[in-house]
C-alpha cells in the first residue's frame, strides 16, 4: 500500500508530511506504518517503516533527527544528525540544510514550524502537559535564536485527538484554570462530572498568543479514524497491550 502523507500549503516550500499509518510493514495491533522505536513492535520492521519515510522525504535515515519525548517544554537545537542515545526533549529546531526533524505521536499534537525567509524549521510534540508548560512558545524562541522572526513563522498542528474524543476529569480542568481562568473556554461539559478538552484549539491559542504569523490544525482526529491513525487512548479503551506511533517530519 502506498504511503499516505498529509501536507499543508502553510509549510510550503519545505518538504514535510504528517504520515498516516497507511503503507507500512507492521502487522497485528501495529498494522501499518508504525515508526515507534520505543514500541514492542519488531525492531527490524520499525526500521523498515522509518526507511520508507526517509525515502519519501528524500533523506538518508541517519538524517532524520529524533528525540526521547518526555512531555516537557525542552527544545533541542541541532546542526548535525544526532548520534548515540537520543536526548530528552519534546521539540527540535534547525537551520541546517539536509536535516529532517521528526516527532512521534498517537493522540498528542505533532506541530511542524517553518520560517521560509530565514530557512529555519521546527517540530514539536505537544500533549496537554507540554502545551501547558510552554513547549510551543519555547520552539518559537529557539527558532528566533537561529534567525527566524515569529511573525513570519507558520505552524501546522497535525492529526491529534479531537474534543469529542478527549474526556477528562475535573482535576484536569483545575490544572488549566491555575494557569489562566480563560482556559475554561477549551472545555465542554460531558457526562456526569466528565469534561471534553479541546487540545488542538488550546494549541492554536498558545501559538497565536505567542505572536506566530499563521497557524492551523489539519482537523484530523486520531481517535476517530482507526484506519488512518494510531491512538493511545483508543488502544487503552480496547485493552490492547501497546499501540503504534505516527511520524511527522519536516526537512530543509
Amino acid at each position: 500500500m502506498t504511503l499516505e502523507i498529509l501536507t499543508s500549503d502553510l509549510l510550503s516550500p519545505f518538504r514535510h508530511g504528517f504520515f498516516t499509518r497507511r503503507g507500512g510493514a507492521s502487522s497485528g495491533i501495529f498494522s501499518g506504518l508504525n515508526c515507534g522505536q520505543g514500541s514492542s513492535d519488531q525492531t527490524e520492521i520499525v526500521a523498515l517503516n522509518r526507511r520508507r519515510v526517509a525515502d519519501a522525504m528524500e533523506v538518508d535515515p541517519e538524517a532524520m533527527v529524533a528525540v526521547h519525548q518526555v512531555h516537557s517544554p525542552t527544545v533541542l537545537t541541532v546542526k548535525a544528525p544526532v548520534e548515540g542515545e537520543k536526548p530528552k526533549a519534546d521539540a527540535i529546531v534547525t537551520a541546517t540544510p539536509g536535516l529532517a526533524l521528526t516527532i512521534l505521536t498517537a493522540d498528542c499534537q505533532p506541530v511542524l514550524f517553518a520560517d521560509p525567509d530565514a530557512h529555519v524549521i521546527g517540530a514539536a510534540h505537544a500533549g496537554w502537559r507540554g502545551a501547558l508548560d510552554g513547549v510551543l512558545e519555547a520552539t518559537l524562541d529557539a527558532m528566533e535564536a537561529l534567525g527566524a522572526d515569529r511573525s513570519n513563522i507558520c505552524a501546522v498542528i497535525g492529526p491529534s485527538i479531537s474534543q469529542r474524543a478527549y474526556e477528562v476529569g475535573p482535576e484536569f480542568l483545575d490544572a488549566f484554570l491555575a494557569d489562566s481562568p480563560d482556559n475554561s473556554r477549551f472545555f465542554a461539559n460531558g457526562e456526569s462530572d466528565r469534561l471534553q478538552f479541546d487540545l488542538p484549539a488550546f494549541g492554536l491559542h498558545r501559538l497565536r498568543q505567542a505572536g506566530i504569523g499563521q497557524a492551523e490544525w489539519t482537523r484530523h482526529c486520531t481517535y476517530s479514524d482507526p484506519d488512518r491513525f494510531y491512538s493511545y487512548r483508543r488502544s487503552t479503551h480496547a485493552n490492547e497491550v501497546d499501540y503504534g506511533r505516527l511520524i511527522s517530519v519536516i526537512r530543509l
